[in-house]
Order: C-alpha cells, then structure tokens, then sequence
C-alpha cells in the first residue's frame, strides 16, 4: 500500500447536486502533494451512487473511491473512509462546500511547517460572503453555551471579537473542513506528544450521531498536546444546512442530543448532580420550544 500526503474524506448524504461544484474544485486544485479522494455515501437513495459511478467513468483518471453505507450518522460514515485512507494528513470536508483553487496546497504546507498542530481549519464563508462563526470556537460549557442559545450572544463562542483574519490558536475548528495529522505516521513527528484517536482507533466517537464530535476530537487533540489552529490564509465556501435541510426534525434532535452528550462526557463529572440535572432540563427545554416554532415556520431551525 503506497502511502500518499493527503487523504479527502466526503461523507455524502443525498448532495448529488453539491458533489458536481465540490469534486471539479478539488480537482482543479493548484496543489503538488499526492492526494486521495474518498466518498461515502449515507445511505442517501437518491441516486447518488449511481451519479458517482457515472461521474467516475466520465472522469476516470480521478478514481474516486466510493463507499455505499447506510445513514448510520456522521461520526460513523466518516470513520468508514477513514479506514480506507493512505495519506499523511486527512481532511475531512463536507458535500456543500467549494474549494479555492490554492486551498489544499496552503493548508498542507501550513500542517507541514508546523508539527506542533494536529488539526487545522481554514477561513470558511457562507454564500453570501459572511463568515461561517463555527470555523473557530471555544468549547462550549454551561456559560458561553446558555449566552450563545438563549442570549443569541456568540461572541464568546465564536471569537466574534477577534478579526476572522487573523490566524490564531483556537478551542476547536467546524467538520466541514477540518485537516488532521495522522498521528504515528512518521518517526518522531509525535514526541511529547500521544495519539487522540479513541481506544478503538477512531478519529470520531460514534456517540455522537450528527454535531459535536468535531468538538470532542479537538479536545481530545489538546489534551495530548497538539494544537488545534484556525489558518485564514485561504478559505472555502460552504452552502451551510443542505443535508440537515432535508431532516430537520432529526437534524434538530441530533443537534440537542450532542449537546448533552458532550456536556456528559467533558464537564459532568466537574458539577453536582442538580447542576447536571438542570442543564439537561434546559436542553431538552430548548428543543421542545424549537420543536413549537418549527411547527408555525416555511424554513425550520436545525440546529444552533
């Protein structure tokens, strides 16, 4: 098995149309490193496989790899092609996203300049041309996280007060893009440093169903003793909400349950159980009303 720089981890779900923007700009990418292209498909049975194995023929000097998998979550699809790539460095990136021709070859030199980060994000703007906030976050906890969903203040979130050109050390960067050292690979590139993946040899914990376990990898890449690092020197676009669109009852239950998932997992252990109690009861509360004003709503709310 010949080993590669980067392996590009898609995870699909029924995004056919994104696919045909995404895969032409990756491969018209301006970049001089080896790379694959993985697709998993969520089960999406709307004739994406049958697109990707047109689209392959068409252009089969691209050889995509693609995988057909059931829609069992984010975490899980993601992790099913992981197993399958060869490179250095991984990235996983959403269907809804479009490169920028020099976005690959920026973002590896930057990983390769610095083995101190485990993973990195680039700028990611949404259409309109705004800023995605979720490309660079503090990890939520009971403060910042009652602020963001009842306040509707994110600036402790989100670094809103800090320039979104400015290159800097975060908390954690989005899944959309998210550009990760494959730990162990070469010889002394992790002295001092130990393997985030999961006891199982996960890079995603599969607790997490959709949302949230781009935060719990971040955390576990800091605690051991990587950086996690938000890189504008190129950016990508990201057409925000297409999968999550198509379900957003789901999409908004798995939203909620993330929350409670990641808050069991990092920072129950630290609070009374009445604390505890309480901010699942402000959770579940919160999905409730969203669940209300979804039922009176053309365009529901998914999820933050």
């Amino acid at each position: 098995m010949n080993q590669i720089d980067l392996s590009i981890v898609i995870l699909s779900y029924k995004s056919k149309e994104h696919l045909a923007v995404l895969l032409p700009s990756i491969f018209a990418s301006q970049i001089k490193y080896s790379y694959e292209v993985i697709v998993v498909d969520n089960g999406s049975n709307d004739g994406t496989m049958e697109w990707l194995e047109a689209w392959n023929v068409k252009h089969e000097a691209y050889n995509i790899k693609s995988i057909k998998n059931g829609n069992t979550g984010f975490a899980s699809g993601n992790n099913l092609g992981i197993k399958q790539a060869n490179g250095r460095y991984l990235l996983i990136l959403n269907p809804d996203t479009q490169l920028e021709p020099g976005a690959l070859q920026i973002m590896l030199e930057f990983m390769e300049s610095r083995p101190d980060v485990g993973i990195t994000g680039c700028k990611i703007i949404k259409p309109d041309g705004k800023l995605d906030l979720a490309c660079r976050r503090r990890f939520p906890n009971p403060w910042n996280s009652f602020q963001r969903l009842f306040l509707l203040n994110n600036k402790n979130y989100n670094y809103s007060d800090i320039d979104e050109n400015k290159e800097m050390e975060v908390d954690s960067i989005v899944g959309a893009f998210m550009m990760i050292r494959q730990v162990g690979i070469s010889a002394g590139q992790n002295v001092g440093k130990s393997d985030f993946r999961l006891p199982n040899g996960n890079y995603l914990d599969e607790d997490f169903f959709m949302y949230g376990e781009d935060l719990d990898l971040c955390w576990r890449c800091k605690e051991a003793g990587y950086k996690v690092w938000y890189y504008p020197k190129t950016f990508i676009t990201h057409f925000k909400g297409s999968s999550s669109a198509k379900i957003p009852f789901k999409a908004l239950k798995w939203f909620h349950q993330s929350m409670w998932i990641f808050y069991q997992k990092h920072y129950a252990k630290n609070y009374p159980f009445i604390f505890n109690w309480l901010i699942f009861c402000m959770i579940y509360l919160r999905l409730g009303v969203l669940i209300l004003i979804n039922s009176f709503k053309t365009k529901p709310v998914v999820s933050a």
